[in-house]
């Protein structure tokens, strides 16, 4: 899998949206983990919706709470039990309360939640999230449903309730045919499924029409689109990929910025690389998970390549895109890694200078190799390990943020600085969090007027911290 980012629970809350009764009653979906998993809540709650529930106005108030979940590490894994916990002891009193818990622990438990927590109603992984509604169905019908077999992902996701105004995810493949040693992602998304290069044009063109200003291609790795797919080009070489995608959308009329995520290494290509320089409207902003700067250490997790192979990938996006934003994940203390070997890690970071390093320690997964092997290392070694390394990340962040120190950059306005009001907040294109005023200047003696979700704003950068910006209007 590409991305150990922080697991961080979100909800689908719509801005300014009222929670009033409905016919259903009112839903509330938290969610743990990836970007998968939040693009899956997405569809989930446009299902819910269409179906006639609303947005509750807080989890202990809605008639269905739904925990989509994340597996890749413990304390994600441990979290989830605990929101359950709540919601059970709920449930005892309100027999009419639904509880769902979808995504990969859900798959990885399965009928084991069940006896855990016997209150749950459904039980579904990740590749059923577009049958919710089929499988509330038979809830309703007083059983109590567990959905892990295998299944085909249909097309249908129209019904999609996005978190944002302005910028989309796009599910380009689902699943994951990798077997890394640490990794429990394939066992719980299962194989690769990608869609097709059409359906995810006619996707994005929709989106388009809505007014969405970015989209965001994703995949548990994104690199593999396309292999599934049948054809071969008359140069012989496979007919759907990544790059052939990336041509085939990029010319969708009001879509201002694309990125992807996330990436493999053994898969990253030079004419990749080749496509983003030549494509203006692809971000340069990489998101290239490196796990461990050890060779021996990435042989141990199966990654299928070198630490010179990886910084061939950095240096040829840096000759063609001098001003890239490179990303990436990393994994310490895994088993067996000596002190030596977690020393290379922060070399590599120090000497490549990433822009963002989701940070964690080695968690062993039930049914992963690495769980079973006897070279484990003791808690305080994660600890230390985790916390050195950490403070040269921000270290190394803040270092890349002073570039931007009085350069005029654009960026795409998200929406209002939930901090502070008279602030709004967007991005560059190289995925810096960018804050400035929300007022704009008056025309015609006008004012009072606010910079909107989807404005594009010149903003000059007068103020640098390690993952966000400050600017004025330039």
């Amino acid at each position: 899998m590409g991305d150990t980012g922080a697991m961080t629970a979100t909800t689908i809350t719509p801005p300014g949206q009222t929670a009033a009764r409905s016919a259903r009653g009112s839903y509330w979906i938290t969610t743990f983990g990836c970007q998968m998993n939040k693009a899956d809540s997405e569809r989930m709650a446009g299902i819910l919706e269409s179906m006639g529930y609303q947005q509750a106005r807080a989890e202990q108030e809605a008639d269905l709470v739904l925990y989509n979940t994340c597996t890749i590490r413990d304390n994600a894994e441990q979290k989830v039990y605990s929101y359950l916990g709540r919601q059970a002891q709920r449930k005892r009193s309100n027999p009419h309360l639904t509880l769902v818990v979808a995504g990969c622990v859900a798959q990885q438990e399965g009928e084991s939640l069940l006896r855990r927590v016997p209150e749950l109603d459904l039980v579904m992984g990740p590749q059923h999230a577009n049958r919710l509604d089929t499988l509330l169905a038979q809830v309703e019908q007083g059983q109590q449903v567990v959905a892990t077999d295998g299944h085909h992902i249909l097309e249908d996701i129209t019904t999609a309730r996005r978190d944002s105004q302005v910028c989309a995810w796009v599910n380009v493949i689902y699943g994951c045919n990798e077997r890394c040693t640490y990794c429990v992602v394939p066992s719980v998304r299962g194989r690769e499924q990608s869609r097709l290069p059409e359906a995810i044009r006619l996707e994005i063109e929709g989106l388009a029409e809505q007014g969405y200003r970015e989209i965001t291609l994703l995949g548990q790795n994104i690199d593999a689109y396309g292999r599934d797919l049948p054809g071969i080009t008359p140069e012989g070489r496979r007919a759907h990929t990544l790059t052939d995608l990336l041509h085939h959308v990029h010319g969708v009329r009001g879509i201002e910025r694309i990125r992807f995520a996330t990436s493999h290494p053994r898969y990253f290509t030079e004419r990749l690389i080749d496509a983003c320089a030549g494509l203006d409207k692809v971000c340069e902003h990489f998101h290239i998970p490196f796990q461990s700067g050890d060779d021996e250490v990435l042989k141990a997790m199966a990654r299928g390549y070198t630490i010179d192979r990886y910084r061939r990938i950095i240096d040829r996006i840096r000759q063609r895109m001098p001003d890239a934003a490179i990303s990436a994940d990393v994994i310490v203390a895994f088993p067996g890694e000596t002190d030596t070997q977690y020393r290379r890690t922060l070399d590599l970071i120090e000497e490549i200078g990433f822009d963002q390093v989701n940070t964690a320690a080695y968690s062993p997964r039930p049914g992963t190799p690495a769980a079973d092997w006897s070279n484990q290392l003791d808690e305080a070694v994660k600890v230390a390990r985790l916390q050195e390394l950490n403070a040269l990340v921000e270290r190394t962040a803040k270092e890349r943020s002073a570039r931007y120190l009085g350069r005029v950059e654009q960026i795409l306005v998200e929406g209002i600085n939930s901090k502070d009001p008279n602030q709004v907040m967007g991005r560059t294109r190289t995925n810096r969090l960018t804050f400035f005023a929300a007022a704009r200047p008056s025309t015609d003696g006008v004012t009072g007027a606010t910079w909107q979700p989807g404005d594009l704003v010149d903003v000059r950068i007068d103020q640098v911290r390690a993952f966000s910006l400050s600017g004025t209007l330039a």
